[in-house]
């Protein structure tokens, strides 16, 4: 298997891009945390290869040229930079485990503050917002320290269960898909329908959340929009 050829090929390209602009992206939303925190999606060849931003650069630099190509064991196929280990470790683990093709993994503001809490996670009968996720959201209720080898990631992993996102305890959210363009739309709305709850807590005044029924609806009409999700996408193609 010929990696530098493979990650040189067009729709690898193009998958490069795509995640360089969903990190540009995260970064101009504030949803980045320094150069920590990765985006990775898979190759759709059923290699088991997938695509990472590097170690070290600031998210809002990086370009479809800095992305790297990693196996399932975390091991850089092809590019020009590192990679960071706990990175390797969770979305290796992510991949092989709960086998989504796109892991987009954050410690963004509102999302982590949810995760200190003793619900740990968001409520998806409040906002509109949160009810796009209603049925979708796992929680991982243990600390468990950086993800220093794969165990962690595998563990991560199996907490998900059929959930594509995951809240996990003091640490942060991951946010997973099919396509980038959905799960960043997800990762956007995800950290907006936070935003609203935390706001929301913080005025002091009791919450009146939806019924769960309604929440349901409100996910299964959202799941029919994604026409939304790739346009939100091509807007941020053109501005960034």
């Amino acid at each position: 298997m010929n990696h530098e050829h493979d990650y040189q090929q067009d729709g690898v390209r193009r998958l490069r891009a795509d995640l360089a602009l969903a990190l540009r992206a995260a970064a101009h939303f504030g949803l980045s945390e320094g150069v920590c925190n990765h985006f990775s999606v898979e190759l759709p060849d059923g290699s088991g290869r997938f695509l990472l931003n590097p170690r070290g650069l600031m998210w809002q630099e990086v370009q479809a040229d800095d992305i790297v190509m990693v196996d399932v064991q975390g091991q850089a196929l092809a590019g020009r930079h590192a990679v960071e280990s706990t990175a390797m470790h969770i979305h290796a683990g992510i991949h092989r485990v709960a086998r989504h093709a796109v892991v987009l993994h954050t410690h963004m503001p509102y999302a982590t503050a949810l995760t200190l809490t003793r619900a740990r996670a968001l409520d998806t009968t409040l906002s509109q917002n949160a009810m796009r996720f209603h049925g979708r959201v796992a929680i991982d209720p243990v600390y468990n320290g950086l993800a220093l080898d794969a165990r962690e990631g595998e563990r991560i992993a199996r907490g998900m269960g059929s959930g594509d996102i995951a809240f996990l305890a003091n640490h942060g959210v991951i946010v997973c898909g099919t396509q980038i363009a959905h799960a960043f739309d997800d990762l956007y709305y995800l950290e907006r329908a936070c935003m609203a709850q935390v706001l929301a807590q913080s005025s002091g005044i009791g919450l009146a959340p939806a019924s769960a029924d309604m929440a349901a609806h409100v996910a299964e009409q959202t799941r029919g929009e994604r026409l939304q999700s790739d346009l939100f996408f091509e807007a941020l193609r053109r501005r960034l």
